[in-house]
């Protein structure tokens, strides 16, 4: 059975859908090196209203992470 045949089409995609000069993975590698997503909780997406926030409190963490692990080898 060959791979676009009728019963392997997606019913959300429509005839008029021409991906014929379509390049597969043209931005796979670049997406790879550059992305990092992460899914927060709707508990804590409503402190966190955007990237910049979430970025200031883990810098914070960070510093007393950093701070607590001198104390504790010292």
């Amino acid at each position: 059975m060959k791979k676009d045949s009728p019963d392997h089409q997606d019913p959300e995609m429509l005839d008029e859908y021409d991906f014929s000069a379509g390049v597969r993975g043209k931005y796979a590698e670049r997406y790879a090196q550059g992305s990092n997503v992460v899914v927060l909780d709707p508990d804590v997406a409503k402190v966190f209203p955007d990237s910049e926030s979430v970025n200031q409190a883990l810098r914070a963490l960070v510093e007393i992470i950093t701070r607590q692990a001198k104390r504790v080898s010292s």
